[in-house]
């Protein structure tokens, strides 16, 4: 076989390596630069990175190695990293993202699922919920994302192991487009990553907080996505209004616990939603019942809130999640529950809830059909 020969090979074994971001192999994205084979089967292989400093340089170098030895008569493999030029980049982010007016890819029309997951108040667990469902949805192969809309109280990324050392990791900026970055299968979008330091506040009023969801929606690319999950900040503000104009498709999981004054704030979100001609795709009750060893049950925050809120607005119950360490101990870890310990109780209730979400519940509301006579 001749060097030439070899050299294509092995061009076409690290075009096929996947870009761990983008989500789209190499040889696709024009990162694939010089490959060289000498006589001995020793190959040279350059990647030009989309920026400076590329997070993902270190997986990508790792993979482009792994790929190249694996093609028959290579003895050994060095992978040398540069940078696109600006021309690249540009030839790039057409080809992701024709066109130079910026749109929102998931109003009405989409293909994608759009789920806000919301709550009347804070600490019913939401952005957990979030984070387990979107996972969990990934695991069974959807293509899935997460915009962290929580803006005053972003946890997503701490959740999803995406703040080592309590500094969320900041996505790729191509150009002005935003590659969100990728955790458990998911890509994530969060005020978190933007803020320089995370211990302060971010004192924002309205109009920036219209614009920030606003930016999200238009400036990231997420390339096509089966679901977006959306956890929206708790109670029926600024930015809940803000998601119910600019994506009226969403679908609304409202998230509350067993207790009865939560359960009178959650209907107010829900009632939300509906002025803002969502749909309500259902009430999902959290830290319910947990079972202990002895059999018994401990009803911290008593019991039918969930079902009673969704009684009240007339929403399907899609079950309930029973309160566990094991989540709260993943979650500290950056880990959902739903990878690290499947057989864990909640870990359950949330693969019966990503079942009932898939399979969409008739909500009872009419849809129009896309149909004219």
């Amino acid at each position: 076989m001749t060097d030439s020969t070899l050299a294509d090979l092995v061009r076409t074994a690290t075009g096929a390596v996947m870009d761990p971001e983008l989500r789209r192999p190499l040889g696709e994205l024009g990162m694939i630069d010089v490959v060289d084979v000498d006589s001995n089967g020793r190959a040279s292989v350059t990647v030009k990175l989309t920026v400076v400093g590329c997070p993902a340089a270190d997986t990508i170098e790792r993979d482009v190695v792994e790929a190249a030895q694996a093609v028959a008569g290579i003895t050994h493999v060095t992978a040398r990293m540069s940078v696109m030029t600006d021309a690249e980049r540009l030839a790039l982010r057409e080809s992701l993202r024709p066109g130079t007016v910026r749109s929102n890819p998931f109003g009405p029309g989409t293909l994608t699922r759009v789920i806000a997951v919301a709550s009347g108040k804070g600490g019913v667990g939401k952005s957990s919920i979030t984070a387990n469902l979107a996972a969990e949805l990934a695991r069974r192969g959807f293509s899935t994302g997460i915009i962290d809309a929580d803006v005053y109280g972003y946890s997503i990324p701490s959740l999803l192991g995406l703040a080592p050392g309590g500094k969320a990791v900041r996505p790729v900026r191509i150009d002005d487009m935003i590659v969100p970055p990728v955790s458990h299968g998911v890509k994530v979008l969060s005020i978190g990553m933007f803020v320089e330091d995370t211990d302060v506040a971010v004192a924002w009023r309205g109009p920036m907080l219209q614009r920030t969801v606003s930016q999200f929606l238009t400036d990231a690319w997420f390339g096509d996505l089966d679901f977006l999950l959306l956890d929206l900040p708790p109670g029926t503000g600024d930015v809940a209004i803000t998601v119910g104009q600019l994506l009226p498709n969403a679908e609304v999981l409202l998230v509350t616990t067993p207790q009865s004054s939560a359960s009178d704030v959650a209907v107010r979100a829900g009632s939300l939603a509906r002025q803002m001609n969502q749909t309500l795709l259902g009430v999902v009750e959290n830290m319910s019942s947990a079972r202990l060893p002895d059999g018994s049950s401990l009803d911290i925050f008593g019991s039918g809130g969930g079902e009673l809120t969704a009684s009240k607005l007339g929403a399907p119950f899609l079950g309930s999640i029973p309160l566990s360490q094991t989540l709260r101990a993943d979650a500290d870890m950056g880990t959902p529950v739903v990878l690290a310990h499947g057989d864990d109780a909640a870990a359950e209730a949330i693969r019966n809830l990503a079942d009932r979400v898939i399979r969409r519940p008739d909500t009872g509301e009419s849809k129009k059909l896309p149909i004219s006579v």
